[in-house]
């Protein structure tokens, strides 16, 4: 309330844009962080240095065309920047200003080895996938134009090799959340009476940013992959469609890789998310990288499908459903309701949806594909009856997925079907209150107050006239509107999810 005020009155400081940009993220309300970050109205190489505001949060959010709009423009700037840079530093030699022909030179090297530049590339790809996800002949297209993410493959050792530069300006941020991946709210308040900075230790930001961009590099090759091995299982004949053993040795190594990126040796991780999913082990020990686990757990199961070495792991469909279905059970009775709890993690959720659950689903529509007879009759009559027929082990899987994403629909519902003015009472009922002098209705009243005692003759009809259009009551709907509004782009995504999944079945 406060802030809009002040933009009621400055309405081009970027710094109020700022602060309420990231309290409208902490409070789930993503639209409308979005729109705060679009008034910012960033251009030209400031993409670069101000994006980190909003991109992180909407790599992991369920809207999934405002983030690849988002991608896709930062993605074009620096194309088309490496592209005219040859022309500038051309034209600077031309005229023999050489300070300035090394400097555009650095300037293009700083920039190509950015964190920024290499995550918003691999994350572009696998944003294609969860877009796709729900047609596995759309997700094939989709790899297909990625080359079936070959192209990924050396993006880890690339990293590693260069020196990855941050260019993010963390000077912009707000005091309590003073990197990327630092938040004091959602931490335990310990009475903290100045603005602490972080001491950001650059060799293990360093190192943090090349394993995440490591295991994400290798998502889209592991999706390829998982989808060749399970449809070549169903068919029984590893030399069908060009399958053969090296697309099973290949993610065999791909996911040894992933291990070690997660800290430990393949073996070890198989039987980590096996403990996890006799409970033999709790979720806490996946917790840090959750995400990251439950990928590796699905693309697990899809190499033990065409293993030789399949005998070597007590893993398969229903070991990996009883995992998943734990998962998404925990994550819904853990997050709390959006509106009373700000900082409430839904990203969890969102990416356990679109990620694992849309891999796994297109493996099941690859199983299911292949079980359909080709239409091609064998001399002896008849198409090939084991190409007819589905294990039960993948229609178990099937209605599974389905009931795992109907919880999640379930409780989507529950948060969206409650009536808008209810949230936007108890919204405004929290900061009215005046009962005693340290609450926020206090502050509330005098800036009502002081509104309607601004004179024109002392701040004139400009800032007068903007000063009295200003509601405190205003905010509250605008956020209840953002955090609905999230809300049913997720459900959009899971209620198609179902559909298609209850199509398989059929």
């Amino acid at each position: 309330m406060v802030l809009e005020l002040g933009l009621k009155v400055r309405s081009y400081v970027w710094q109020y844009k700022i602060l309420l940009l990231h309290l409208s993220s902490y409070w789930n309300a993503l639209p409308l962080a979005y729109e705060w970050y679009k008034s910012l109205d960033v251009k030209n190489i400031l993409v670069e240095t101000v994006s980190h505001h909003i991109f992180p949060q909407m790599l992991t959010s369920p809207l999934l065309a405002d983030t690849s709009d988002a991608l896709k423009g930062y993605l074009r700037f620096m194309d088309d920047h490496f592209r005219e840079s040859a022309d500038l530093t051309f034209l600077a030699y031309r005229h023999r200003n050489y300070s300035k022909v090394i400097e555009f030179v650095q300037f293009k090297e700083r920039l190509q080895q950015s964190s920024q530049y290499l995550t918003a590339k691999v994350e572009d790809s696998i944003l294609q996938l969860k877009r796709k996800a729900n047609s596995i002949e759309e997700a094939e297209c989709a790899l297909e134009s990625l080359n079936h993410g070959s192209d990924f493959i050396d993006v880890s050792n690339e990293a590693r090799s260069k020196k990855l530069t941050f260019n993010e300006d963390l000077k912009l941020r707000p005091w309590w959340t003073p990197s990327i991946d630092k938040n004091y709210l959602l931490e335990p308040y310990e009475d903290i009476s100045y603005f602490p900075r972080e001491n950001l230790d650059v060799a293990k930001q360093t190192e943090a940013k090349v394993i995440s961009i490591g295991k994400r590099s290798l998502l889209p090759r592991m999706v390829y992959l998982s989808i060749q091995c399970a449809s070549s299982s169903i068919k029984g004949n590893s030399n069908i469609n060009g399958f053969d053993s090296k697309d099973s040795s290949e993610l065999k190594s791909l996911l040894e890789s992933y291990a070690k990126l997660l800290g430990l040796p393949f073996t070890d991780a198989a039987e980590l998310v096996i403990a996890v999913s006799d409970r033999q082990k709790s979720f806490e020990v996946l917790s840090s990288n959750l995400i990251d686990w439950m990928n590796f757990a699905v693309f697990l199961n899809a190499w033990n499908l065409n293993s030789a070495e399949s005998n070597s792991f007590r893993f398969n469909w229903q070991v990996l459903c009883s995992l998943l279905e734990e998962c998404i059970s925990e994550r819904i009775d853990s997050t709390k309701p959006l509106l009373s709890t700000p900082g409430t993690d839904l990203s969890i959720l969102v990416q356990l949806v679109t990620e694992p659950l849309s891999w796994l689903g297109l493996i099941i529509q690859s199983c299911v594909r292949s079980s359909l007879p080709s239409g091609k009759k064998k001399k002896k009559g008849g198409p090939d009856p084991s190409n007819s027929q589905l294990p039960n082990a993948v229609k178990d899987s099937m209605s599974s997925l389905v009931s795992m994403v109907d919880k999640v629909t379930k409780w989507l519902k529950e948060q969206i079907d409650k009536p808008v003015g209810e949230d936007v009472d108890f919204l405004l009922s929290c900061v009215q209150r005046e009962e005693n002098d340290d609450k926020p209705g206090k502050v509330v009243k005098v800036l009502e107050n002081l509104v309607a005692s601004v004179a024109v003759v002392e701040v004139g009809e400009r800032i007068n006239r903007a000063v009295r259009s200003w509601k405190p009551v205003d905010v509250a709907p605008k956020i209840v509107t953002a955090q609905r509004t999230a809300l049913t782009e997720f459900l959009n995504i899971c209620e198609s999810k179902t559909k298609v999944l209850m199509a398989l079945k059929l």
